[in-house]
């Protein structure tokens, strides 16, 4: 999929153009900030820009900013809040404070650092940019509660800033049924890249599901062809064990953050007893959402939707 946020990889064009760049990135929050910590902003020394760094409030003093750093070959710490009478000049008049730091890429964060990440994010790999007075660096282990929650933000020194860049979130759906052509599009919203896997093509059409990458594949196949890591939800929707249980066995074996299966209580438990006989251990089977979803009263695909969408949140969010 393309990603929303093409950040980095439009700073490495513009520093490759002659451009100059500079990053700039959000290092700590209070009250109501618009952006999350580790939002960004790429800055060009032509003035482009891609992201953001407070949803539009303070970015045309970011860029004004980061022109003078690229200018100066230096990094510099911004801190803007309602209190500011500039930042309130600026827009962010609700209630927050920003504290944003700006990296000329070259000068400051050097080229060849900027390119291992641009290569890692396009390689499916989860890496830290960790800055601090021991330099800058990337680190591929050591933060998996942060990797885990998507959470960048300073260490308990106050000074190590830790900016987690994720792979894309990606949602496997084995079941071109009614259930999916609802869980498909609410996915998205939230991010997801969905893929929907099915051998029946009068299931897997275009007309059911515009716009959707499909596989009219065997479900262990196209799993195996689209691989599987700590990014990737899988929800099994056929009911029928030919299809489900290979994809659901190769989702076991890897580390898929979330694995849920359609079916009731009874359903689940003859689930249970066939992955028990292929030779899959009581903790490893414990992993399998079943029946899929918080239970909330559901009633119908859409409802069913939510409540997988929001089970898969919960878990990624705050784990199993």
């Amino acid at each position: 999929m393309n990603r929303f946020d093409n950040i980095p990889e439009a700073a490495l064009d513009w520093h490759r153009a002659g451009k100059g760049a500079a990053l700039a990135t959000v290092v700590e929050t209070w009250g109501s900030a618009p952006r999350r910590v580790g939002s960004q902003l790429a800055i060009s020394g032509a003035g482009e820009i891609a992201g953001s760094v407070s949803g539009g409030c303070v970015e045309g003093a970011v860029v004004v900013e980061a022109l003078d750093a690229m200018a100066a070959g230096r990094p510099v710490m911004l801190e803007y809040g309602v209190s500011d009478g500039d930042a309130f000049a600026v827009g962010l008049a609700c209630g927050g404070t920003i504290r944003v730091l700006v990296e000329p890429v070259g000068s400051v964060l050097p080229e060849a650092l900027l390119a291992e990440l641009v290569a890692a994010r396009a390689a499916r790999e989860a890496v830290a940019y960790v800055t601090g007075s021991a330099g800058r660096r990337l680190e591929r282990a050591g933060h998996e509660d942060r990797f885990r929650m998507d959470r960048s933000g300073l260490l308990e020194d106050g000074e190590t800033f830790v900016a987690i860049h994720n792979p894309p979130l990606r949602l496997i759906i084995v079941g071109a049924v009614h259930i999916a052509q609802a869980l498909v599009p609410m996915a998205r919203t939230l991010g997801y890249d969905p893929v929907v896997i099915d051998p029946r093509e009068s299931f897997a059409s275009p007309a059911r599901f515009p716009d959707t990458r499909l596989m009219p594949d065997w479900p262990d196949e196209a799993v195996a062809a689209l691989g599987l890591d700590a990014r990737t939800a899988l929800v099994l929707l056929t009911h029928d064990p030919k299809l489900d249980d290979p994809a659901l066995m190769a989702a076991l074996r890897s580390e898929v953050f979330y694995i849920g299966a359609l079916g009731s209580t009874r359903t689940h438990g003859k689930r249970v007893v066939r992955l028990a006989e292929a030779g899959f251990s009581e903790a490893e089977i414990a992993r399998v959402h079943g029946p899929v979803g918080l239970d909330i009263g559901a009633a119908g695909p859409a409802e069913i939707a939510v409540s997988i969408l929001a089970e898969m949140t919960r878990v990624l969010r705050r784990g199993a």
